[in-house]
C-alpha cells in the first residue's frame, strides 16, 4: 500500500466540502425518486403565486398607463364621452318603450304578407263601391228609360253580360293541390300544384259543354275574367285565392261531364292525379244560385285577333 503525502488532508477536505454541498442542494431541489405528494403541492401553489404575481404586474401596469392617458386628455374629451354614453342609453330606452316586448325589424316575409293581405281587402272594397255605384246608375238610368222599348232588351244583354245572379242545376270541379306527404318524397314541388292553365282547361271544358253561367271561388266569369297564377295562389280580379279551387257552371249537367271527360288538358290532369295524388273532384246539384259580377267592366289589355299566320324567316308570325 502506498504511504499517504502531504495532500491527502487537503484532498479530504474538499470531499466533505463537496459532499456538504450536494446533502444542500438535494434539501433544496430534492430528487424526483424520494418527492413527496406535499412536496408536488408546495410547488403548485409557489407556481400559481408566481403567476398570479405576474398578472397583478400586467393590469398595475396597463391602469397606470391608462391613468397616464387620462391625465392627457382635456376635460372636452371626457364631457363628449359621456354624452355619448347618454345618449346611447336614452336610446336604448326609447326603443325599448316603443316596441312594447314587439319586434321593431320583422321579417321581410311578414311584410309582404301582411301588404298583399292588405291590398286584397282594399281591392274588395272598391269592388263592393263600384257594384254599388253601377247599381245606382242602373237604378238612374231605368226610371229615364221607363217609358223607352230598350229597357227589355237592357235586362236580357244584363243577364248575358253577368251581371245579375242566376239560378238552375249545375257541376262543381274541385281542383286542389297533392298532400304535403307527397311532397317529401323528393318529387318537383311544380308537379305537385294545381296551375292556372290546370283551372282554363275546366273553363273551356265547361263552355263547350254549354255552360249558361260560370263562377271560380264564387267570383263571376264574364267575358273579361282572367285566371293569372302568381306564386301558389291564383288571382281573379285583383283578388288572390289559395287551394282548393271550386269552379261552379250551371247549364244541362249530362253535357257538362261529358265535355270535361273529352277535355284532353283534363285527361292529361287525370294522370296526374292517379300518380302524385293531385284533386279532381265533380259534384252534380239540382239548384244552386251564382251571384252577378261585381267590379269594373273596363278591359285593361287586348289585341285584334286576325289568325294564325305562317312563321316567317326571322320566327315571328
Amino acid at each position: 500500500m502506498p504511504g499517504r503525502t502531504a495532500g491527502d488532508p487537503l484532498r479530504a477536505s474538499e470531499i466533505a466540502r463537496r459532499r456538504t454541498e450536494e446533502e444542500r442542494a438535494e434539501a433544496f431541489f430534492p430528487l424526483r425518486a424520494t418527492t413527496t405528494a406535499a412536496d408536488s403541492t408546495r410547488d403548485a401553489r409557489a407556481a400559481q403565486q408566481i403567476a398570479w404575481r405576474a398578472v397583478v404586474s400586467v393590469l398595475r401596469r396597463a391602469r397606470d398607463a391608462q391613468r397616464r392617458r387620462n391625465r392627457s386628455r382635456g376635460p372636452l374629451a371626457r364631457t363628449l364621452t359621456t354624452a355619448v354614453c347618454a345618449f346611447a342609453g336614452l336610446m336604448i330606452i326609447i326603443s325599448a318603450m316603443h316596441a312594447e316586448g314587439t319586434d321593431l325589424r320583422p321579417a321581410r316575409n311578414t311584410d309582404l304578407v301582411s301588404f298583399v293581405q292588405s291590398q286584397s281587402r282594399h281591392n274588395t272594397e272598391l269592388t263592393h263601391q263600384v257594384t254599388a255605384l253601377r247599381q245606382q246608375v242602373d237604378g238612374l238610368a231605368a226610371r229615364a228609360d221607363q217609358e223607352s222599348d230598350l229597357t227589355p232588351e237592357l235586362s236580357r244583354q244584363s243577364r248575358r253580360v253577368g251581371l245579375t245572379p242566376v239560378s238552375g242545376p249545375a257541376v262543381t270541379v274541385t281542383l286542389d293541390d297533392a298532400p304535403a306527404s307527397v311532397a317529401a318524397n323528393g318529387i318537383d314541388p311544380d308537379l305537385l300544384v294545381v296551375h292556372q292553365q290546370d283551372i282554363q282547361a275546366v273553363v273551356n271544358a265547361l263552355w263547350t259543354g254549354g255552360a249558361e253561367a260560370m263562377t271560380i271561388q264564387d267570383q263571376r266569369v264574364i267575358s273579361t275574367t282572367a285566371v293569372k297564377c302568381v306564386g301558389n295562389t291564383v288571382v281573379l280580379h285583383g283578388i288572390p285565392y289559395s287551394p282548393p279551387y271550386e269552379i261552379t257552371a250551371i247549364g244541362n249537367q249530362a253535357r257538362l261531364r261529358a265535355a270535361l271527360a273529352e277535355s284532353e288538358p283534363i285527361q292529361i290532369y287525370q294522370q296526374y292525379v292517379e300518380a302524385y295524388g293531385l284533386v279532381l273532384r265533380e259534384k252534380s246539384e239540382p239548384k244552386v244560385t251564382l251571384p252577378g259580377h261585381e267590379g269594373s267592366l273596363d278591359l285593361t289589355h287586348a289585341a285584334r285577333y286576325s289568325g294564325f299566320s305562317e312563321p316567317t324567316d326571322s320566327g315571328t308570325q
